[in-house]
């Protein structure tokens, strides 16, 4: 997925002409700590809620406040993944896109991040999640995904986490069912280390069998 396919124009720009107060209500109206400054499609830079504390008069133009950003910004066709990294690094609210010309397009906000983060690792969608620790070694996601295909299941999503100074990874796998207790022991059965398991249906550690011990007992 490319920047541009996740712009909203929803939040607009501000002018360098806007006075001070008009950019603090216009953060407020939409819930971000950043605007971008545009002038004819021109991007000038990104105003933060920081550079808003040094104003001595919300009438002066927005323009006389210095911007403590350095105008971050995405090109339009640059990976979504450049736009992640843009909003962990500044810690941004949106993050303004330009095309190649470097005219303003619009801006990507944080929710669309998370939207996006949502539907790409199928959060939003029921299935058990598996966690695998192993060597960075025996690393083989084609054999862990013919495990898991083997039982009839599918990964919908997944993800590996390295450690500083350590030659272990950690394998995130999100499948398409709940019951994961046979793919579980698939795993096990091949030697692989499963660190944790979540939305098991049939992993409740035994609390609905004393549940039902202790309603029979209660009916005696």
């Amino acid at each position: 997925m490319y920047a541009h396919e996740l712009i909203t124009t929803v939040i607009p720009p501000v002018r360098a002409s806007d006075t001070i107060q008009k950019v603090i209500d216009r953060m407020a109206e939409f819930r971000v700590n950043h605007l971008p400054i545009v002038d004819n499609k021109q991007y000038i830079g990104l105003i933060s809620d920081q550079d808003l504390l040094e104003a001595q008069d919300n009438s002066l133009p927005a323009s006389v406040l210095s911007l403590s950003l350095y105008s971050p910004f995405v090109f339009e066709e640059q990976h979504i993944y450049d736009v992640i990294r843009m909003f962990f690094e500044q810690k941004l609210s949106v993050v303004p896109v330009l095309d190649l010309n470097k005219n303003y397009k619009g801006v990507i906000s944080i929710n669309a991040i998370i939207e996006h983060l949502a539907t790409i690792t199928s959060a939003k969608d029921p299935g058990g999640i598996i966690v695998l620790e192993v060597d960075n070694r025996n690393n083989s996601l084609s054999h862990i995904a013919q495990i898991v295909e083997s039982d009839n299941a599918q990964i919908l999503s997944s993800f590996v986490q390295s450690f500083p100074d350590s030659t272990r990874l950690e394998i995130t796998l999100k499948l398409n069912r709940t019951e994961i207790s046979s793919i579980i022991a698939s795993f096990l059965r091949y030697d692989y280390h499963v660190k944790a398991t979540f939305n098991d249906t049939k992993s409740d550690d035994g609390t609905s069998d004393r549940y039902d011990q202790l309603m029979n007992y209660l009916d005696i």
